[in-house]
């Protein structure tokens, strides 16, 4: 799983917030309204080209300018980062015990029912 850049999360958060496709433009307005930074939309495209090769984003070259969509959902992206971190201990079952001692009551019940269900 390829890991995200500050920049690079900033893009993927406005993108998982949208339900259509955004432009370049688009992200660039973004940026500029929530942290006042001023980005060029050449820079936008290059973090969009970086994500797109990361297997973060589709671009949509039926329109001009292009529009890019989400490959997966925000949540997907934290459960295969969570799988993974999982899968770099030696001890799973350690990691899973102190994870799950963490929780609260309400997430440990979800659990729960996530796994009886199976």
């Amino acid at each position: 799983m390829a890991s995200l850049g500050e920049l690079e999360r900033s893009v993927m958060d406005y993108i998982w917030s949208r339900d259509a496709s955004v432009t370049a433009y688009d992200v660039q307005a973004e940026i500029a309204d929530k942290s006042s930074k001023a980005l060029a939309v050449t820079t936008v495209l290059t973090v969009l080209s970086r994500l797109e090769k990361k297997g973060f984003v589709r671009r949509e070259r039926s329109s001009r300018p292009h529009g890019y969509v989400a490959v997966s959902t925000r949540n997907d992206h934290v459960a295969s980062l969570m799988h993974e971190v999982l899968g770099s201990s030696s001890d799973r079952r350690a990691v899973l015990e102190r994870f799950v001692g963490q929780t609260t009551p309400d997430e440990a019940a979800a659990l729960r029912k996530m796994l009886d269900g199976r």
